[in-house]
């Protein structure tokens, strides 16, 4: 599958995908409240994959500006949606991908990307772009499923197959420590690798990742 047929994918997911519930809801406020900690008034946000805006609605009230992007023109559809039912100022829903954006948007104080990581296809050059859209000392924060650290059955065939039939996207498997040491290369200090299930190791590691070095 190619890029275009993973936004089609999900596009064809969108509406399910709005409707269904937060696996794991006690971990999700968890996320909330420890990324809340690190925004400040005045920050400038990007959050990448931000689906249908859930996480978006909840966050971009505590900052100056917050623009949420995903690739799939159906999600950021019914995040518009939930923005005029809910308009918050600042907030702005837009179609595309990190490697997309125009300089235009400037640099960030904070970039998000949650449940994201793993559904991209260059991870090293993701991460390198997120670098160069964050002003100095910027912080990345990422909370993504670790395939590498998850049953073999399901990395190996489950989602294999899955994808054969059009059933699932791409998705990338690496381990925590090879995420870890994947975003240290792209330019990061890492700050913190923190676990937020509720119950035992979901295998979604949250981590906050500080720029490294000065300029851009």
């Amino acid at each position: 599958m190619s890029v275009a047929n993973d936004a089609r994918f999900w596009d064809r997911s969108s509406r399910n995908y709005a409707k269904s519930a937060i696996a794991d809801e006690d971990g999700y406020q968890r996320t909330l409240e420890r990324t809340r900690t690190m925004l400040g008034s005045g920050d400038h946000v990007l959050e990448l994959g931000c689906g249908t805006g859930t996480t978006a609605l909840r966050l971009a009230g505590g900052v100056q500006s917050y623009l949420a992007t995903d690739f799939s023109p159906a999600m950021i559809v019914i995040a518009e949606e939930k923005h005029t039912t809910t308009p918050i100022p600042g907030l702005e829903f837009r179609t595309a991908t990190v490697e997309a954006l125009d300089a235009d948007v400037g640099l960030f104080n904070a970039v998000l990307g949650f449940n994201y990581l793993h559904l991209v296809r260059d991870l090293p050059g993701t991460l390198r772009c997120i670098r160069d859209l964050l002003a100095p000392g910027g912080l990345f924060v990422t909370k993504t499923p670790c395939l590498g650290d998850m049953n073999p059955v399901i990395r190996l065939a489950l989602l294999p197959a899955m994808r054969l039939i059009g059933k699932a996207p791409y998705a990338g498997s690496f381990s925590t420590k090879e995420l870890g040491l994947c975003i240290a290369l792209a330019g990061f200090e890492i700050l913190a690798v923190e676990n937020h299930a509720a119950k035992g190791n979901d295998k979604r590691p949250y981590i906050v990742a500080r720029k490294a070095g000065i300029g851009r």
